[in-house]
């Protein structure tokens, strides 16, 4: 698969609650960030590829700008907008128009002119008159000509075009899309996850999702061997799901960070339930998802709560048990977490445990190939022919029930789609099948085929067998 193309780079910049996550979103085409009145909600740099006309480029959205020191949380969050600017081509420096020029946007509009990147200045939230004040005040900053602009209304964003034609490569890449300077649109919702086997090729779609601080941000950072996330002893540091592209052995993943998810009745802020939120549409739109606990604490109910979920979308799955070099009786715990998989998940019996240390890296190089594994298996497609020579050797080995004195029977079966594993089963009377019986199928069906620890899917199904001759 071949790395996607390089692309103008925009990173956006500002002072907290100024409408950073908002112009971010609308730039993407759908809700990634979360937005909220509470200052400080963005910590981690997030990353999309955003659309304004016939312009592809990639931006970022960033904490807001504070002055901080030392090795606090808003030191930490700081540390990453600085990388962000880095990185970019050019800085979109927002402020609020209505709130005018404030110290803060001062300081950091100085800084940013230090770094001699091109910046474009945007005074946001300036629809109305309220706003008018604002947008002549910027100038007094010296960035030049400000973009007056609506994050959240939509307006404004055919000058940010024009701003950033004027930083683009000749060659820049090009998205097909209406009229030139149409507003990209916005929707609240992102797409569906990907369950046709025959959708596009794209990158792996790997999310790491678990409790608060067992080590999410952690394990991504040393899978890709840069700080990349926001990390701390705090739990619940990460609010967005955080989507990196990335490449392991020549296969492009997208790996997703994920917020921490705690029982409902312990999440008593907006703010978090948003959160939560996030991280349930990642699981949604992940192939492959990995389940990190605290080998400390071991499998507790939380845990298997969530990789209930994962089980229920579908979803391949590996657990992966963090924290393992300070565990002390290593095999009682590795049991204890077996035996409770096997009595508490049997929809996803076998799945594949992968013990580690993300702090040290010790072992987490054998993470990604159990990851393909299941993605191998998540995707395979059974021969009808040996479908159906397993479905009668089943049906030998240990009948259907019979109702009302008639024995059930199931005349036929085929594969009807894979991501995950579905299966149709033709059967004289398909509302009488116990799900013990199917249950009973699917493990033969995983023995057989090698689909441990895969979520698969049978429906019954009444008629004849559709391939048999009139």
């Amino acid at each position: 698969m071949t790395p996607p193309e390089r692309l103008l780079v925009a990173a956006i910049v500002g002072r907290p609650n100024v409408g950073k996550s908002t112009l971010f979103n609308r730039l993407a085409g759908r809700r990634i960030a979360i937005v909220a009145d509470t200052p400080g909600v963005t910590r981690d740099r997030q990353e999309a590829t955003a659309s304004l006309g016939d312009l592809s480029f990639r931006v970022f959205d960033t904490a807001g700008l504070e002055e901080a020191a030392g090795d606090s949380t808003e030191a930490r969050m700081r540390a990453q907008t600085d990388r962000a600017v880095a990185d970019a081509d050019v800085v979109l420096f927002l402020i609020d128009a209505r709130a005018g020029v404030t110290p803060l946007d001062r300081h950091f509009g100085q800084a940013l002119r230090a770094t001699r990147k091109p910046v474009i200045l945007l005074a946001n939230k300036a629809e109305g008159r309220a706003g008018e004040a604002g947008v002549l005040e910027a100038y007094s900053l010296g960035l030049g000509e400000p973009v007056a602009l609506s994050a959240e209304h939509g307006e404004g964003m055919v000058d940010l075009l024009d701003a950033l034609l004027a930083h683009a490569p000749a060659d820049a890449d090009t998205a097909p899309s209406g009229d030139e300077g149409q507003d990209p649109g916005f929707s609240e919702e992102g797409s569906e996850g990907d369950d046709d086997e025959d959708a596009p090729a794209g990158p792996l779609q790997l999310a790491v999702v678990g409790r608060p601080n067992a080590g999410k941000s952690t394990l991504v950072n040393r899978l890709l061997g840069d700080e990349r996330l926001l990390t701390g002893p705090e739990p619940g540091l990460t609010r967005d799901a955080i989507s990196i592209d990335w490449s392991f052995e020549g296969q492009w993943i997208r790996l997703v960070d994920t917020a921490g998810m705690r029982r409902k009745a312990r999440i008593e802020e907006d703010l978090e339930r948003l959160s939560v939120r996030d991280s349930l549409d990642a699981v949604k739109m992940a192939q492959v998802v990995v389940l990190l606990i605290d080998g400390q604490r071991g499998l507790d109910r939380q845990d298997l709560t969530i990789a209930a979920h994962v089980a229920e979308e579908g979803r391949a799955m590996v657990l992966a048990v963090n924290k393992w070099d300070l565990v002390e009786d290593r095999a009682r715990r590795l049991k204890e977490i077996e035996e409770r998989l096997e009595i508490s998940l049997t929809q996803v019996r076998g799945i594949p445990i992968v013990t580690l240390s993300a702090l040290t890296g010790r072992h987490v190089d054998r993470l990604l190939p159990a990851v393909m594994q299941q993605y191998a298996r998540w995707t395979r497609r059974l021969p009808t022919a040996q479908l159906n020579r397993f479905l009668a050797e089943a049906q030998e080995l240990h009948p259907p029930p019979a109702v009302s004195g008639r024995r059930l029977r199931i005349r036929y079966a085929t594969q009807v789609k894979a991501r995950p594993p579905t299966f149709a089963l033709f059967v004289n009377k398909p509302e009488e099948l116990p799900d013990s019986y199917l249950r009973y199928l699917a493990n033969g069906l995983r023995e057989l085929f090698d689909l441990t620890g895969i979520p698969l899917r049978l429906m019954t199904r009444k008629g004849r067998n559709p391939y048999a001759p009139d």
